[in-house]
């Protein structure tokens, strides 16, 4: 490709609506462009990048023994209806109806699809295992659109669905997509870690996720420094060596139950100050209702946070949400910042965290405005029989690991896979059997397994930037090689560049010749911007010594090459690129 031809929009400044670097040089490179927010076009540099990504996958997923197929991305509300995810899925669900009033959606996910497909072709245990995948749009009406491709509503994700006659025939294949994950992402040039995660609206028992390792990342992976484990925080176990004193207190020994002012102190933070304690003193509550309507206090200590995740899972509903003001005041009978679980209606179920189950002489709120409780004690204060002590809270890098006890360390990452043993929650729901060998008709056992191939072009370009622009991973640069003529008039030079340009082309590897009549420096920044991996630069020392310049752009390296050499050794040189 040249680059007089190739429509390739860069940007000098930084587009007002990107947060973060990679979104930014997606822009800035002319890979994509907005159209609303979260709909982005690709362009021709965004599209080879993509096109790249999905070949890989492609490649691995066929190694692996999947077949790829094609689902629509409208589906019939029947489906999710007989799933049971029509109403709790949320609204990150688009719905929408046809001409004749017959209600759809557009696909986020395509379990329902899937299932209805093998429950009306898959009779018998013979006819397993079976592994189909497709690399298809997909459309979540995400709340808040952001960072470019890394929470958009449309995006680009390749889905595979696993079915099997067990639970042993489906662990073979969850661990064999597992490594294929691995090897995809190696293959990507990614540095990322597979970690224990919750398996959210998608369900199922076990699930992993990969993530790209970068500072920007909405997630945080936890990981031991002394063995394997690592885990999602949203799923990381906190171990117990913090639970102490759990045997019956001595109320004669406790300090007196005492109400004081704190007018307009709400924060932790704040009231710690206002009470010259450490925050580790106070207990924090924070009020919650499910999707039932019931309403459920978290309780944990002033410097932790509240594990949204694990509370479901303690509660044991698929949904909650913290509760606004009115119902915090209806509740407690008191604003927001001043509930805690003395005095607490009966209907509210309270759910404790561990390592506050043997602290004595903590501060709470007074369920009452502008007022704090100090001194409070779980025997003597509050009712136990409302109280439910479980791992609620986030894990710390003060925390031991789970597994081993050793120390841990949680770092930012970007989600670009996960893997699900579904087992029978759709083939059940959906009514998906088959005959075993004694002719007894049993349920599926389904696996299912996604990468967001869009989301990992954009994740590579936030693990690999600098302050020139993209430094791409070669196996997934939209060109590996880029030609720059200094000056194009120079018939010289100009046919050496097409020479070194028709070997590339002749040995496969993706080259952009740029042929523009403009400023070398012009060049220059461009081809840093775009990333692409390694520059060849033919200019006068190709008269003057018979050598062009060779330029890596992942480590800013530069060597002088004889013309001859170039020529020959054109692929080696690729190869060194990263």
């Amino acid at each position: 490709m040249k680059c007089s031809q190739l429509f390739l929009p860069t940007l000098k400044n930084i587009p007002s609506e990107a947060e973060i670097a990679s979104h930014r040089l997606m822009l800035r490179a002319g890979m994509i462009r907005r159209l609303a927010s979260g709909l982005y076009t690709y362009l021709p540099l965004g599209l080879r990048a993509l096109r790249k990504v999905e070949a890989i996958v492609r490649e691995e997923m066929v190694n692996a023994g999947a077949q790829e197929i094609m689902m629509p991305i409208v589906q019939p509300a029947e489906l999710w209806q007989e799933s049971g995810r029509w109403d709790r899925y949320g609204r990150e669900l688009l719905r929408i109806k046809d001409r004749h009033d017959r209600a759809f959606c557009l696909g986020p996910t395509h379990e329902e699809v899937i299932t209805d497909l093998v429950r009306r072709e898959v009779r018998s245990y013979r006819d397993m295992p079976l592994n189909l995948f497709q690399i298809h749009t997909k459309f979540r009406d995400e709340i808040r659109p952001r960072f470019g491709l890394m929470r958009a509503r449309e995006f680009v994700m390749k889905d595979a669905y696993s079915f099997d006659v067990d639970e042993e025939a489906l662990d073979r294949q969850y661990w064999n997509m597992y490594n294929a994950y691995m090897r995809i992402f190696e293959r990507c040039g990614l540095e990322f870690k597979a970690v224990k995660a919750d398996t959210g609206a998608i369900g199922g028992d076990v699930s992993h996720e990969f993530m790209v390792i970068a500072d920007t990342g909405e997630d945080t992976v936890c990981s031991c420094l002394s063995c394997s484990w690592a885990a999602n925080i949203e799923l990381a176990e906190v171990r117990n060596s913090e639970i102490s004193g759990q045997g019956a207190q001595d109320n004669s020994q406790l300090k007196e139950l005492k109400k004081v002012s704190t007018p307009d102190v709400k924060t932790i933070e704040d009231v710690a100050k206002f009470l010259c304690v450490d925050t580790k003193r106070l207990v924090k509550s924070i009020l919650f209702s499910t999707s039932s309507g019931e309403h459920a206090l978290a309780m944990v200590r002033g410097d932790h946070e509240v594990n949204e995740v694990k509370l479901k899972r303690a509660i044991g509903c698929d949904d909650i949400f913290m509760a606004d003001e009115n119902v915090v005041l209806s509740v407690t009978g008191a604003d927001v910042g001043f509930a805690g679980p003395v005095g607490l209606k009966e209907s509210v179920r309270i759910f404790a965290d561990n390592s506050i189950r043997g602290v004595k002489d903590f501060i709470t709120g007074a369920n009452e405005k502008d007022a704090h409780l100090l001194n409070v004690n779980w025997q003597r204060d509050i009712d136990l029989s409302m109280v439910t002590f479980a791992d609620i809270r986030n894990i710390t890098d003060h925390d031991l690991c789970p597994e081993c006890g050793g120390r841990i360390e949680l770092k930012k990452g970007i989600e670009v896979g996960h893997v699900f043993k579904l087992g029978t929650k759709y083939s059940e729901a959906l009514g998906a059997a088959y005959l075993d060998k004694d002719g007894k008709e049993r349920p599926i056992i389904m696996g299912c397994y996604g990468i967001g191939v869009s989301r990992v072009v954009q994740a590579a370009i936030e693990q690999n930037n600098d302050k020139n622009g993209i430094i791409f991973p070669t196996p997934i640069a939209p060109f590996e090689l880029i030609i720059t003529v200094i000056n194009t008039k120079d018939k010289v030079l100009l046919l050496a560049a097409k020479e070194i340009y028709d070997i590339a082309e002749q040995s496969n590897i993706d080259c952009l010749l740029d042929d523009r009549n403009i400023r070398a420096g012009a060049k220059f920044k461009d081809a840093d911007l775009i990333g692409i991996p390694v520059r060849i630069t033919v200019g006068k020392r190709l008269k003057d010594s018979g050598e062009v310049e060779v330029f890596f752009r992942r480590n800013g390296a530069v060597k002088m090459v004889s013309f001859d050499d170039i020529k020959e050794n054109l692929l080696r040189i690729i190869s060194f690129s990263d």
